[in-house]
This record gives C-alpha cells, sequence and structure tokens, in this order.
C-alpha cells in the first residue's frame, strides 16, 4: 500500500547565531560535534522566528504569553538522519540504545522537533524567543501557546535513563554558570 504524502507550509523561519547542529548522525547513531558548537547552551540561547506577512494577524495576542511551543522542521536532518531506528539519547554512548521514537532526537522518520521556549517580545511578524533548540534557517511549521494545564500532565512517569539524562544536564548547565 503507498503512504500518502503531506504537504507542509513553513509559517516562518529560524534566525540564529547556530549555524550548524550540534547532535548530529554518525554511523547510524547520534553525536555530539563540538565545532558545531557556539558555546552557548540552548537553553540559553536567543533566537528570532521571522512569520511570513500573510501570518502577522496569527501572531495577534500571543505576547501576552511568556512560553511557547515551537513546531520546527530539522532540515538538516539528512537521509540518514531518517532510517535511524535506535540511538543512544542525547548522542550519549554510556546511555544504552533506545528507539527513536522515545527519545527527543531529531534522528528520526519525519524530522519534526517540538520545543517550548520563553517569547520575550513580539515586534510586528517576529519573535524573540529564548530557549529554542532550532538551527539558523529551520523551517517553523506552526506555535501553539504552552498552557502548562494540559501540556504538563500532573503523573508522569519517565524511565530511570531519562531521569538520569535530565539531571546530568541540569548538573551540566549549573557547572556552566
Amino acid at each position: 500500500m503507498e503512504k500518502p504524502a503531506y504537504l507542509l507550509r513553513p509559517v516562518g523561519i529560524v534566525k540564529s547565531e547556530r549555524k550548524e547542529p550540534s547532535l548530529v548522525c554518525r554511523d547510524q547513531d547520534l553525536d555530539h560535534d563540538q565545532e558545531n558548537s557556539t558555546g552557548q547552551r540552548w537553553p540559553e540561547a536567543i533566537s528570532e522566528i521571522i512569520f511570513e506577512e500573510d501570518y502577522g494577524e496569527c501572531l495577534e495576542g500571543l505576547e501576552d504569553f511568556s512560553h511557547i511551543m515551537v513546531i520546527y522542521w530539522s532540515h538538516k536532518a539528512g537521509e540518514e538522519a531518517r532510517n535511524i531506528k535506535k540511538v543512544h539519547p542525547a548522542g550519549k554512548k554510556d546511555y544504552p540504545l533506545k528507539g527513536v521514537f522515545c527519545t527527543r532526537s531529531p534522528a528520526r522518520p519525519n524530522p519534526v522537533c517540538v520545543t517550548t521556549a520563553e517569547l520575550l517580545e513580539r515586534k510586528g511578524n517576529v519573535l524573540f524567543i529564548k530557549g529554542l533548540d532550532a538551527i539558523d534557517g529551520s523551517p517553523v511549521i506552526d506555535i501553539k501557546p504552552h498552557l502548562p494545564p494540559y501540556d504538563t500532565p500532573a503523573h508522569m512517569k519517565l524511565p530511570d535513563w531519562m531521569q538520569s539524562l535530565i539531571e546530568q544536564f541540569s548538573r551540566e548547565s549549573k557547572q556552566r554558570k
């Protein structure tokens, strides 16, 4: 049976100092490419999303929210990344291989990524945001306001390896400050 194709139209584009992804596909897995790192971790990075003029009205009232969810296409994830089935989470080889659908990896059949970021300011059809992990030129597919009652379930379950990874990133972030 033939799989249907769907047409996605970007609503905007990311403008960022980060030009290349720091997490890349190598040898059917993820790896951190230190050369592509700007030295600034994405949680602190300030980016812009420049929306097509046609979508300016769609942004009205968004500045009343503190955080938004940005859905974007990881445009530099090549065909190899789209065929990977398992990865070491966050490219960390000390964690076991896991299926891509239980990670936030950009390596997946459709490289759609979602990040909740802080909305700093809106100027017309441009949003200034903090904490977006997209790189310069990433097509933005959609945005939504972050709504804690709906987007943060009260009773979440995380596997031990994910909890460990979150704690490791938190420690690393605190050490840099």
